[in-house]
């Protein structure tokens, strides 16, 4: 079974295998540098359906479709289902697993979302529990920012720090055994709270939480940033990797030569989406769609999120802040 190594680090004793994976995209997505990676994309916001909410059901629904295709498993063998997305209730992961069937687990960590459905994942496929596990998380431009700032047909104003929600969903298929990228470890992070209260400014209040993440993995492990081929956190976009370096430099840990963040990876500078990307399918397009396409040994991904809501914000609550890690081997 795993082990605890370490504060917050596990380390999985059956390295659970991804047997296969599902991206599906938005338009606007699709246009980055990471499209050609995509194993679909729409080429409009609504995705053949009559409003954005059931537009991002259907992401999240085609990305587990075609995960189960490529993994070569049908959905009675699949024991469980985890998912979680950003909207209110996470409607988007419950209606999906509704459609799918399989028992479910439904998970909120915001944009954190990626890491923390395959750490819960390989758990019980270590423990014993489950033989097949898939994971799901999605997000949508539109749903994003009717739920927590203003409707896009309100226009307003796009400050420079702000990050542009990706509009996509991410699934895998884990299992306890096959070929594939696999689980090592996972460090599962503390919620931090900095006192920022801008919902413009994500990447600089999820920064803290990530880099407490990464020190606290290398710390657990012994590892340093060297030892992996890359290290990349999920959304804290240009401003957000910044931080993140600049905290690095204070604790005597140099993330200058292989340190990125999928916020600036997705899209390009041509495409004016100011600080970056940001949302659940982030990190999951990303490291899915192309990290995964690589020629890596190794790779810590640390997926983020912000865990206030519309109602805390406008209450004057601070932005607190969770990240995930996972060590990916190849």
């Amino acid at each position: 079974m795993a082990t605890k190594q370490g504060k917050q680090t596990v380390v999985f004793t059956v390295k659970p295998v991804i047997t296969g994976y599902g991206t599906v995209a938005g338009p606007q997505e699709g246009q980055g540098p990471v499209g050609p990676y995509f194993d679909k994309i729409y080429p409009d916001l609504l995705a053949g359906q009559k409003n954005f909410e059931l537009a991002e059901r259907q992401l999240m629904v085609s990305a587990i479709e075609i995960t189960l295709e490529k993994a070569g498993l049908s959905r009675s063998e699949v024991d469980f289902l985890i998912a979680g997305d950003l909207l209110n209730q996470i409607i988007t992961s419950g209606f999906s697993a509704l459609a799918f069937g399989a028992p479910y687990l439904g998970i909120y960590g915001a944009c954190s979302c990626f890491c923390l459905g395959l750490f819960l994942g390989g758990i019980l496929l270590d423990s014993g529990a489950a033989q097949v596990v898939v994971t799901a998380t999605s997000s949508h431009n539109n749903t994003a920012e009717r739920q927590y700032r203003y409707p896009t047909e309100y226009g307003a104003q796009v400050l420079p720090w702000s990050q542009h929600t990706v509009t996509g969903a991410g699934a895998t298929a884990l299992a306890a055994r096959g070929s594939g990228p696999k689980l090592e470890l996972a460090t599962v992070g503390k919620v931090m709270d900095l006192g920022l209260k801008d919902p413009m400014n994500m990447g600089a209040a999820m920064a803290p939480a990530a880099a407490d993440t990464i020190f606290t993995h290398m710390e657990d492990t012994g590892r340093q940033p060297g030892d992996y081929d890359l290290v990349v956190t999920g959304d804290l976009g240009k401003v957000g990797r910044e931080i993140v370096m600049e905290l690095g430099q204070r604790q005597g840990i140099d993330l200058s030569s292989n340190y990125r963040d999928c916020g600036e990876l997705i899209y390009s500078k041509s495409q004016l989406v100011n600080a970056g990307g940001s949302g659940c399918a982030c990190s999951a397009l990303v490291t899915l769609g192309m990290l995964f396409n690589q020629n890596y040994k190794r790779i810590l991904v640390v997926a983020t999120g912000a865990l206030h809501s519309p109602t805390s914000y406008q209450q004057g609550e601070n932005i607190p802040t969770v990240a995930h890690a996972i060590s990916f081997e190849f």
